[in-house]
């Protein structure tokens, strides 16, 4: 059973972090391009920092099968926009109302709501724009699905109408796959359709990133309750003060633990089972077994 221990990212994502956030500054516009505020508004939200781990995700499944050219470059970084705008539009008023993300000030907070609005719309269409760097329609239609009305649009919707009742395990873990995890599982099949690869790998690539993705929120909802607000960045507890439904509010906060910790073991036994070098998936899986923020 993996244990929820902090641990540091690996030398893998941290180089490639690098590599990430290198790109993401050459293709953002620049603050001083008209409309000024919006772009630095854009500038402001990308460059606060995160683990860009979904871009990291799309590169090292590119990379496992087999994907040599640099055409993944794009495709990570719009996966990177896409989460960033999700967040932007998940700190507003309307919906969580959030004054603090990644330790600074959100970007309605800095800028007022309808500049944090259209930054978020902003990054959406920067993201299909850098995807369409790719010219692979499989790749861009896996990203729209994974963020439509059948991916994190529903996990939105579905977690806005569960505020203040109680749910069923299915019920939660329907809106953490949808949320959360259907973007993450995209990130891993963008990678792998990129790259070609076989329908043995794209299988076992999609369930690794089914499991961790569910992992992922599940472990963001135990931090709520007792991380360290210093590393999160952002004042604990506010699910609760929200009344936002969690995976510990169904269950509880052992079998919560139990639940992350058996998904991280699945995820690593299934993408062992198939990829033949699959250390980067593992460390990233363990990585996500043991965060702190």
């Amino acid at each position: 059973m993996s244990k929820r221990v902090g641990m540091a990212p690996p030398d893998y994502m941290v180089a490639k972090r690098e590599l990430i956030d290198s790109y993401l500054d050459r293709h953002i516009p620049s603050a001083e391009q008209y409309p000024q505020v919006l772009h630095a508004a854009i500038r402001y939200s990308v460059k606060a920092g995160g683990k860009r781990l979904r871009p990291i995700l799309a590169l090292a499944s590119y990379e496992a099968c087999g994907g040599k050219e640099q055409i993944i470059y794009p495709a990570a970084a719009a996966v990177e926009l896409i989460h960033t705008y999700s967040l932007i539009h998940d700190d507003l008023p309307c919906m969580d109302d959030d004054d603090l993300r990644r330790g600074q000030p959100t970007v309605h907070k800095k800028f007022g709501e309808a500049v944090a609005l259209l930054a978020g719309d902003a990054l959406h269409d920067l993201a299909f724009q850098l995807m369409a760097k790719t010219d692979n329609a499989l790749a861009i239609h896996e990203l729209a699905e994974a963020i439509g009305t059948g991916g994190m649009l529903a996990g939105q919707m579905a977690d806005m109408e569960a505020e203040g009742r109680q749910l069923t395990v299915e019920e939660i873990t329907f809106i953490h796959n949808c949320k959360t995890g259907k973007l993450i599982r995209g990130t891993v099949r963008i990678g792998a359709i990129l790259a070609g690869a076989s329908e043995e790998y794209l299988e076992a690539i999609t369930l690794y990133g089914e499991k961790i993705g569910l992992a992922f929120q599940i472990i963001d909802d135990i931090l709520d309750i007792e991380g360290d607000e210093a590393m999160l960045g952002k004042p604990v507890g506010s699910d609760s003060k929200n009344l936002k439904a969690t995976y510990p509010g169904v269950v509880g906060l052992e079998q919560s633990r139990l639940a992350a910790g058996e998904l991280i073991d699945e995820a690593i036994e299934i993408v062992s089972a198939v990829v033949s070098e699959p250390d980067n998936f593992v460390q990233i899986a363990h990585f996500i077994g043991g965060r702190q923020s």
